[in-house]
């Protein structure tokens, strides 16, 4: 279950305690769930409690022992528990839930994170005649796109963009410039070099970026990549494999990863593929600015579901004269699933996901 799915989990609870007289409120638009603050427990915890108590006219920990009940009923919740002045603490089924979503990514494909959350919209994003301005209007396209909504470009100087008119969903996108032509760096490393810093940060266009070693972040990301790929052939010499995008992996063949001493990476590899559809998400709050950075919030989230991957893969082929298991080949999906992840991100960013590198 990814942050998203249990965030409609939640909202399905308060419109059950809605329909059911128990609250008298009016059913919000969307409910924050994110990881645990300090003192909380769980993995994942949410504020709907508090944000309905005010207009519920009644105390947040009323409100959420009542959400309490409803919600240990949605399916994939083990627990619940009330932490504080009322944030609701969710414990997840963490076998099936990570089964549920590596079959979901091998279903979906590149298109995993993607929704129509913003289907019919149009966005449109004023732009100067730049070269990253240019690029990042291109990549919010395409993660606007993921979520159903559609980017309009316009150009034009300083002076012409002042006398855009300003429709509801538009913006002035203003990086901070390139300081030089990034071409000579080609068109992967270019579009990483102007991405991933966020936008009001001064990009650096040096070699760096051609460097094939693990302190070049673009090929960190590329290299896990190809490494699942390779993975992926090495398996199949060996004679096993998962199916692909038509999985028929049963939830038994996936155990909780999370908890095999073997795949030191499992654990965050999991978070960071279930968090993978929110990431995408935050263009879909254009024209807001922050949501201008989305292009580099995803060059950071890929760089580190890059290193989770790196950190797992050791433990995907059998060694020596180990036979391969339904270990092995949970643990495989586990990396295709990441790489197709990996893929898509890349993908988005305009830039070249390679097999073989």
């Amino acid at each position: 279950m990814t942050p998203v799915e249990l965030s409609h989990s939640v909202l399905h609870a308060v419109r059950c305690a809605v329909d059911d007289g128990e609250l008298n409120v009016v059913v919000p638009s969307r409910v924050v769930v994110g990881r645990p603050g300090p003192g909380g427990r769980g993995d994942y915890a949410t504020n709907v409690a508090l944000q309905l108590a005010r207009p519920a006219g009644q105390p947040p920990l009323r409100v959420a022992a009542l959400l309490r009940a409803y919600l240990a009923r949605e399916a994939g919740v083990t627990d619940v528990e009330i932490t504080g002045p009322g944030f609701l603490n969710i414990s997840l089924d963490r076998a099936a839930t990570s089964a549920a979503l590596v079959r979901r990514i091998l279903g979906e494909g590149l298109r995993y994170g993607h929704t129509d959350a913003v289907a019919g919209r149009v966005f449109v994003l004023c732009v100067p005649y730049e070269v990253r301005a240019e690029v990042l209007a291109d990549v919010l396209a395409r993660m606007a796109g993921s979520q159903g909504g559609r980017v309009e470009v316009r150009h034009g100087g300083a002076a012409n963009l002042r006398s855009v008119p300003a429709p509801e969903d538009s913006a002035f996108l203003r990086p901070v410039p390139a300081p030089e032509d990034p071409a000579f760096l080609g068109p992967d490393a270019a579009r990483w070099a102007l991405l991933h810093p966020a936008p009001h940060d001064r990009p650096r266009i040096t070699a760096d970026h051609l460097v094939q070693r693990e302190s070049n972040p673009l090929f960190r990301i590329r290299y896990a990549h190809a490494r699942t790929r390779a993975v992926s052939r090495n398996a199949a010499d060996l004679g096993f494999t998962t199916t692909g995008p038509q999985t028929d992996v049963e939830a038994a063949d996936i155990p909780d990863v999370t908890h095999t001493p073997h795949t030191p990476g499992a654990q965050q590899l999991l978070v960071l593929l279930a968090d993978h559809p929110r990431v995408l998400a935050t263009a879909a709050a254009l024209p807001h600015a922050d949501a201008q950075a989305a292009p580099s919030r995803l060059t950071r989230h890929l760089l580190a579901l890059a290193d989770a991957t790196l950190a797992h893969l050791p433990a995907v082929l059998p060694r020596g004269d180990e036979k391969p298991s339904a270990a092995h080949r949970s643990r495989l999906a586990l990396a295709e699933a990441a790489g197709t992840v990996l893929a898509g991100g890349l993908s988005l960013l305009g830039i070249d996901a390679p097999d073989h590198l």
